[in-house]
């Protein structure tokens, strides 16, 4: 009988994510958020660690993942999973080896391919959509731009572990076969990347790796794994969610992919009023709290009459470029300045929710969702119900509230607007 799984996600959204994979099987998935003092319980058929350090260094985050790891074997997890990006941006190698030291462990199956949300790697080349990945949009990520596509190339340029590649048609010669292939690959090699482009590889692949004790990769594996796991699920605690709160739902938007433009955009057209956040204003006290003011006090009226309001970092390109320049000449690099944008619709969100009590709030984009669960004392959640394809609803723990913490690139265009009536039928 299979123990509690243990998982470490990168960054907030990717951590619900593959939580709602094991919940779609019935399964309880518990997000906490890490810190070094904290306390595991084994209360969950899935706990799953956020050590939000995508975008850490790579020391940082090795320590964040290192420590983390212990926290679950402690609390005598008999799996791990080590959760990515779905196309591994981050410090991969950096947290693949941290857990792998922890556990004393040599070797991990890798599963990157989400073929739900356009993610395939065929003979380990991985695609987004049908665009090789260093031609999709994660070639203009500002922290980890995706400049080439070959999974085992880009893996081990992070890490002095050995990386090989199973492919396609090895896998689809089913499930022993590919077991045979994996320990033949286990001799000579300490991470095994595996090819899949469909949902049913991704089954076959599920079968052949579900007893290995390290996994590592995207969430859409976990859909799979519970098929040949073990296990009986235990009774979910979340069956009196108890949220009456009459006022609108609020959504906080800081992503600027194209996904999280076009769900803004749809919202505003269907006539949600959109408070925006000038971005420019966030490098000094005295702009920074006016801003702060003006966009808390006009959003709190507004929630109050019971409506619905979108609050966003302003996306036009040219302001996006007048912020960068203005960051520049202070000698702020990119990357500071998206945190001090996170930060400041962090700070608007919390006055907001002191204020009006609000308990219904969706987020959109990963590192935002992080700082806003800080700043509001969130301490994880625990995953509800899927709305769309990796997009789950979710209990927070440490605020009373329902919440939707959005993966900045994932999401139809009309996303959030269904997140808004989602939380709206779960209050009900």
């Amino acid at each position: 009988m299979v123990k509690a799984i243990g998982v470490i996600a990168d960054d907030t959204t990717g951590a619900n994510d593959i939580g709602l994979m094991f919940s779609k099987n019935n399964y309880t998935a518990k997000v906490e958020i890490f810190n070094e003092d904290m306390n595991l319980e084994v209360d969950s058929d899935v706990i799953i660690i956020d050590t939000d350090s995508r975008l850490d260094t790579p020391e940082l985050s090795y320590q964040k993942v290192y420590q983390a790891t212990k926290k679950l074997q402690a609390i005598g997890c008999s799996s791990y999973f080590n959760k990515t990006c779905s196309v591994f941006r981050g410090n991969i190698g950096k947290e693949f080896d941290a857990m792998l030291d922890a556990l004393g462990e040599e070797f991990a199956v890798i599963s990157l391919a989400f073929p739900k949300n356009g993610r395939r790697t065929i003979k380990g080349i991985h695609k987004v959509h049908g665009k090789l990945l260093e031609n999709s949009e994660f070639k203009e990520d500002p922290v980890h731009p995706m400049t080439e596509s070959n999974l085992v190339s880009i893996l081990q340029k992070q890490t002095s572990r050995t990386v090989t590649l199973i492919d396609l048609d090895t896998v689809r010669k089913g499930a022993l076969v590919l077991k045979t292939a994996i320990e033949k690959a286990r001799e000579d090699f300490n991470y095994c990347i595996i090819d899949s482009e469909n949902q049913s590889d991704l089954t076959i692949v599920a079968e052949a790796i579900h007893d290995y004790k390290v996994l590592c990769g995207s969430s859409a594996i976990a859909e799979e794994l519970p098929k040949f796991l073990d296990r009986t699920p235990v009774d979910s605690p979340l069956t009196d969610l108890n949220i009456s709160n009459e006022h609108g739902v609020l959504v906080i938007s800081g992503s600027l992919t194209p996904q999280t433009r076009s769900q803004t955009a749809h919202l505003i057209f269907s006539g949600v009023p959109c408070m925006v956040l000038d971005s420019r204003k966030v490098f000094t006290l005295d702009e920074r709290n006016e801003e702060i003011e003006r966009v808390s006090k006009e959003t709190q009226d507004l929630l109050k009459q019971g409506k619905d309001v979108l609050i966003m970092a302003d996306n036009r390109q040219e302001v996006v470029l007048e912020t960068k320049e203005i960051g520049k000449q202070r000698g702020i690099d990119p990357l500071s300045i998206s945190k001090m944008v996170s930060a400041t619709l962090a700070d608007i969100t919390e006055d907001v929710v002191n204020e009006t009590g609000l308990e219904r709030l969706v987020v959109a984009g990963g590192d935002t969702s992080g700082t806003v669960s800080r700043k509001l004392g969130i301490k994880g959640n625990y995953v509800l119900k899927e709305i769309e394809t990796g997009l789950p609803s979710g209990l927070a723990l440490g605020r009373h509230m329902l919440i939707v913490l959005k993966s900045g690139s994932f999401g139809k265009p009309d996303f959030l607007a269904h997140a808004i009536d989602h939380l709206k039928s779960l209050s009900k």
